[in-house]
């Protein structure tokens, strides 16, 4: 790492230490030309590779934008929508590529999405699933509905009304 007081093109670490929740690590190097020290930063580039070909720096802020524009109008807060960009930074980050198509960031954000609201959900998954027509969204639907009947109520998994009930009199 060169030097930015006396420009000397070789520096030593004396420090290292994650930070952004383990995105990028904080290092503090010191010259061994003029003695002086310095900070940086390095972190992973995560670049979305948008459907015109261009390249640009994953964002979570335009997470944030494109969510909040589905969300329009529904009880969702800005901290659920900050923790969605962070899930689906994860997500893509989990997959170890270095460039991604802007529709698999698109496709990242359904699942969370639905978790947080359905109405939402649908909103979004019409651009991101080219939606063509309204039998696409009764088919999005009706597939919501069978996944939330298949999954067991809260509270209740596992367990069975009783057969009968004994009340005391007394």
């Amino acid at each position: 790492m060169r030097c930015p007081f006396c420009r000397h093109p070789d520096s030593r670490v004396i420090d290292s230490r994650e930070v952004e929740d383990g995105q990028a690590i904080r290092r503090r190097r010191a010259c061994p030309e003029c003695s002086r020290r310095f900070t940086t930063v390095e972190e992973a580039v995560l670049a979305v590779v948008k459907r015109s070909g261009v390249t640009e720096p994953f964002s979570r802020a335009k997470v944030v934008v494109g969510v909040r524009r589905a969300c329009q109008g529904r009880p969702v807060d800005e901290d659920a929508l900050a923790l969605l960009a962070q899930q689906v930074e994860e997500t893509i980050r989990a997959t170890g590529a270095a460039e991604v198509p802007s529709q698999e960031v698109g496709l990242a954000i359904l699942g969370p999405l639905m978790q947080l609201d359905e109405v939402a959900y649908l909103r979004f998954a019409s651009v991101y699933r080219s939606f063509e027509s309204a039998a696409d969204f009764a088919a999005e639907i009706d597939r919501l509905r069978s996944e939330r009947e298949a999954k067991p109520s809260p509270g209740r998994a596992g367990t069975s009304p009783p057969d009968k009930v004994a009340v005391s009199t007394g």
